[in-house]
């Protein structure tokens, strides 16, 4: 692997070691949404609640390793599975990559800084409430749209 050429555009998301994936996530927190479909269109709506898991403020997990176990529904994402799922915005690494658009300059591989997701608006940081305090009945209720994708 050449040293100026980044991981990100010499390999496939295949050929990623465990790090070099992990490293992608972006921390924006969006994929940690609950998110509702529509039974007519079958169109995925994300909604402003997020896993008990997920810090709202810092958009980070604070179980990730264990986080399959304490919420089975979790979804463990890797380049396989990364083809089954519609429902990743389109502002995701892996979902940029997979298309072949590359990074965002927002990114934190590319910015240099872990808090630009944040300051350039694309995390759910501020926007987010746990579902700890959320009846899933008022999950409608709470749909969120971002128009940065």
């Amino acid at each position: 692997m050449s040293d100026s050429i980044p991981f990100w555009e010499e390999k496939t998301l295949e050929q990623m070691s465990k790090e070099e994936w992990e490293s992608l996530c972006d921390g924006c927190g969006r994929c940690c949404l609950q998110k509702i479909q529509t039974e007519d269109e079958h169109l995925v709506r994300y909604t402003r609640v997020a896993c008990r898991l997920l810090d709202v403020k810092t958009c980070q997990c604070t179980n990730y390793w264990r986080r399959k176990s304490l919420v089975p529904e979790c979804i463990e994402l890797d380049a396989e599975g990364l083809k089954d799922i519609d429902w990743l915005p389109d502002s995701c690494a892996y979902v940029r990559l997979r298309e072949k658009r590359g990074l965002a300059s927002w990114h934190p591989l590319i910015s240099g800084s872990a808090l630009s997701v944040h300051e350039a608006g694309i995390s759910v940081s501020g926007r987010a409430v746990s579902e700890t305090y959320i009846h899933p009945d008022d999950f409608l209720s709470l749909i969120i749209e971002f128009d940065d994708d």
